[in-house]
């Protein structure tokens, strides 16, 4: 790792620690169901802690960008590491970076990260900018994510459109949520309903028509969800 990203790292995690309130931790780590411990950094004073230290310590290519997140995603003790991690994956003056090449990156974050905090942003926003940029390629990755045997690849592959309103495109979006219709997975029927709800915001009357069509299979929490805001 270069010089720079090292002293990135060693920054954020001295700032996190000074922004830390340890009576929180043990009520945020109980809400989150987390194994691992926090340091008690809520989000508004995570974001502002972490963002003076990115533009103090910028980084200059792609490769110090990709292993400055990926060594404090992999070598993180407290879960305000990880989202740091994310936070820097989604900065925007790196956004020349968030090409498909970081794609392994934000695929190993899901797959590891395994819970809903990490994966829903992840999801919604560094694979929905993807896709946004590059409309020939992901399509079929997220087709085959919506097949893999890895739930959060799933979830991921259902979500990744979630803040696309009218660009929605409504033949991935079913693709990727046909192969979980009949899944047992809390978090696969939520966020089936979850994407369903969203879209009712644009078109009510086509995610009617989509319960309707597929209502044998969907499960009562994705038709709860999806129709939650439709009169």
């Amino acid at each position: 790792m270069t010089r720079s990203a090292s002293s990135l790292l060693r920054a954020l995690k001295k700032s996190l620690r000074a922004a830390a309130d340890p009576a929180k931790a043990p009520a945020m780590q109980a809400y989150m169901k987390s194994s691992m411990p926090y340091l008690g950094v809520q989000a508004p004073q995570l974001r502002q802690a972490i963002r003076a230290v990115f533009a103090a310590h910028p980084v200059e290519s792609f490769e110090e960008w990709r292993d400055a997140v990926m060594e404090l995603w992999r070598e993180a003790r407290y879960r305000e590491e990880r989202y740091a991690a994310i936070e820097l994956a989604g900065y925007t003056p790196y956004r020349l970076f968030r090409s498909l090449e970081a794609l392994p990156m934000y695929e190993e974050m899901i797959v590891s990260g395994a819970w809903w905090d990490f994966v829903d942003t992840i999801a919604t926003h560094q694979l929905g900018e993807l896709l946004r940029r590059h409309p020939f390629e992901m399509p079929a990755i997220l087709r085959q994510w919506a097949v893999c045997a890895d739930m959060w690849k799933r979830r991921s592959a259902i979500l990744a459109q979630l803040n696309f309103k009218s660009d929605t495109d409504l033949k991935l979006l079913y693709d990727c949520i046909r192969p979980s219709l009949g899944a047992s997975e809390f978090f696969l029927r939520k966020g089936i309903g979850w994407a369903l709800r969203q879209y009712a915001r644009t078109d009510p009357a086509e995610v009617v028509r989509f319960v309707r069509r597929n209502e044998a299979r969907l499960s009562p929490l994705s038709k709860r969800e999806a129709l939650k805001h439709v009169r």
